[in-house]
């Protein structure tokens, strides 16, 4: 249920992440070549996650990008309510009879646990397991 927006947002901010301490920043093509997320659709991720303030370019033929907050601050919640509105990937309408009304009370329910799941997740624990190897279930 995760949109690909907010699954590409979050391999690009783990690269940044993960490779933080390299002298050198993260350039669009480190991204692309290693997770294949779409060049043009990286470039406006990108744009929005430093609109937010979690991202810096740095210009010129040895720029990139880095992330300007520490890891620890941004939540996988947070990722997703930033760039795509982590509601509007829940039904929210339903109709009167009581199947949609149950339906609807089913959706919250999964609505509430996927937030507390993603708030609970920090892009530097999920960075972690993705430097100890254990991060398949974020990669599929």
């Amino acid at each position: 249920m995760v949109s690909a927006r907010v699954h590409y947002a979050t391999q690009a901010l783990i690269e940044l992440a993960i490779r933080r301490d390299d002298p050198s920043p993260v350039t669009i093509r480190d991204i692309t070549d290693r997770h294949g997320v779409p060049g043009p659709f990286l470039t406006q991720i990108l744009r929005t996650l430093r609109s937010v303030g979690w991202v810096r370019s740095i210009r010129g033929s040895q720029g990139g990008y880095r992330l300007a907050i520490p890891p620890t601050e941004i939540t996988l919640f947070d990722i997703a309510q930033a760039v795509d509105g982590f509601e509007n990937s829940i039904p929210c309408e339903s109709d009167n009879s009581t199947s949609g009304e149950t339906l609807q009370s089913v959706w919250a329910d999964a609505s509430n646990a996927a937030r507390s799941i993603l708030a609970n997740q920090t892009l530097e624990q999920v960075a972690e397991r993705v430097r100890d190897g254990n991060a398949a279930m974020y990669f599929i």
